[in-house]
């Protein structure tokens, strides 16, 4: 069964489910969903984001091809083997 599907179902049940059940849930996930973080209303998340996003679209970003990235990353993998 595929992720979605599987969110689907559980969305389903945890909308039907009875309340007992729905607070079992939560106390088996409910560490994790309070240490979860929403990035998206985090302000300096989202203002760093625009910022990257202006300085790309201006042309003012030093970006890179593909082939310049991939090189990059394999001459810092050979500098750590060196080490």
């Amino acid at each position: 069964m595929d992720t979605a599907t599987i969110r689907q179902k559980l969305h389903h049940y945890i909308e039907t489910a009875q309340d007992k059940k729905v607070k079992v849930i939560f106390a088996s996930v409910g560490d994790e969903i309070r240490d979860s973080k929403d990035h998206w209303s985090d302000e300096v998340f989202v203002a760093e984001l625009q910022r990257r996003e202006d300085s790309y679209l201006s042309g003012s970003a030093k970006t890179y091809t593909l082939e310049q990235s991939v090189s990059r990353a394999q001459q810092s993998i050979k500098k750590i083997k060196k080490k």
